[in-house]
């Protein structure tokens, strides 16, 4: 029987280290075991999983991923970008044994604050999932924006729907493709190299090429882009690739997007952006939650520069805010885009700090405006929906060294108020 598991850190253990083979052979000898890491960047698995997969310290590195090895060339057990070379073996519970748990992690949502997501990434097949879900319990829920995973021209025209087609309670939303992987792998495609590795720049998810002809693809059907990027060679790529589609084939307001945007790229690529009105979306609680990452991988400017918020804003850059998973609430990220401060205090380029106006507007009306849905949402206008939290204090003015402290008061969303404290 399969042992599996989600969400470690190595931040959060004793000896600040990622866990190993040799750690998950002694605690389970008898079951295989597959641990993914939280931000779903890398996982780590024992030798009787490595065994079942025919797994060996010979076997070559998956395209776009890798299989670490310690200093006598033995696997280690992390996986980096590729677990699915192990994690295909685990039996898939069915959709009935998933749903409750669906269903309440989507309520637990409301108690953070949220009154509206995008989903970042499901299958064609998994979207209709969603559907099932919300035609049920829509009006207990928050908002959906579900982006949808690139499956090539022919899938992508079965599903037979695009962005923006649903209702005010759950939306098709943007194509969602992954450029790299991330520094939870670490596996983001840098310019320079990793400070903690010579000659190491992590790598692509799938080949250069595959990536343009799916950009093309995409663009001419008509779809929004809403792309992973997170190294700098990842972010530059992507662009230059989206450039080239919008002047092959311009198309008025497409709003595509990077997602992420973590390693500073150089200014001609946010030049290109402002130009061509490619868009971001931000996650300034990554500066908090993993800022031990950035300063082990990443040289010292790019490290002091992570997940930049002034600078693409300098160059006429959209920025909205969102969370991710680390953490899903708001407030972190809140607090680290006025602050610029990672959890242990230090201070990264203040420089690329928000007002505090600018930052609640991010995770507001400019995620209603990524989601093309700004003219009902995102704001507190008469004729929109009413989707609003209620707080413990006034974040306008609040101390900022306060922000962590705030608690959700009420979420009310369509006028109906779905979590009280």
């Amino acid at each position: 029987e399969w042992v599996t598991g989600y969400g470690w850190s190595e931040d959060a253990f004793a000896e600040l280290r990622k866990p190993t083979r040799a750690d998950l052979d002694e605690a389970a000898p008898r079951n295989p075991v597959t641990l993914t890491r939280a931000g779903a960047h890398s996982a780590v698995v024992n030798s009787l999983a490595f065994e079942l997969a025919g797994i060996t310290k010979d076997t070559p590195d998956p395209e776009g991923g890798i299989l670490e090895k310690n200093e006598r060339g033995e696997l280690n057990g992390i996986i980096r970008e590729r677990q699915g070379i192990v994690g295909r073996l685990v039996p898939r519970a069915t959709l009935e044994e998933t749903r409750p748990s669906f269903i309440q992690n989507l309520r637990d949502l409301l108690e953070l604050g949220i009154t509206s997501l995008a989903q970042a990434g499901v299958s064609t097949r998994g979207y209709e999932e969603w559907e099932v879900v919300y035609a049920e319990h829509g009006e207990e829920l928050p908002r959906a924006n579900v982006q949808i995973r690139w499956g090539g021209p022919e899938r992508m025209d079965a599903f037979g729907k695009k962005t923006g087609d649903g209702d005010e309670r759950l939306r098709v939303g943007a194509v969602k493709v992954f450029v790299d992987g991330g520094f939870t792998g670490p596996s983001a495609y840098t310019i320079d190299s990793y400070r903690s590795e010579p000659g190491f720049r992590g790598s692509l998810a799938l080949p250069e090429e595959e990536l343009r002809t799916t950009i093309q693809q995409a663009h001419e059907m008509g779809w929004q882009m809403g792309f992973h990027a997170i190294g700098d060679a990842a972010i530059q790529l992507t662009v230059d690739y989206f450039v080239e589609a919008l002047e092959a084939s311009p198309r008025e307001n497409h709003r595509h997007y990077l997602n992420h945007f973590t390693v500073r790229p150089p200014p001609e690529v946010m030049e290109l952006m402002g130009e061509h009105n490619i868009l971001i979306t931000q996650q300034p609680n990554f500066t908090y939650t993993l800022e031990g990452r950035y300063v082990e991988y990443l040289e010292e400017e790019h490290a002091a520069y992570n997940n930049p918020l002034r600078s693409p804003m300098d160059h006429d850059v959209f920025v909205a805010l969102s969370s991710d998973i680390l953490p899903i609430g708001p407030m972190v990220g809140i607090y680290a885009a006025v602050t610029r401060k990672g959890e242990s205090g230090t201070v990264y380029a203040p420089g690329e700090r928000l007002t505090m106006e600018e930052a609640v507007r991010g995770y507001t009306r400019n995620g209603a405006y990524i989601t093309f849905e700004e003219d009902i949402k995102g704001t507190l206008e008469a004729g929109k929906l009413a989707d609003m939290i209620v707080l413990s204090d006034d974040l306008l003015t609040i101390d900022p060294e306060r922000i962590l402290d705030i608690v959700i008061e009420k979420t009310i969303v369509g006028g109906r108020v779905v979590f009280e404290r």
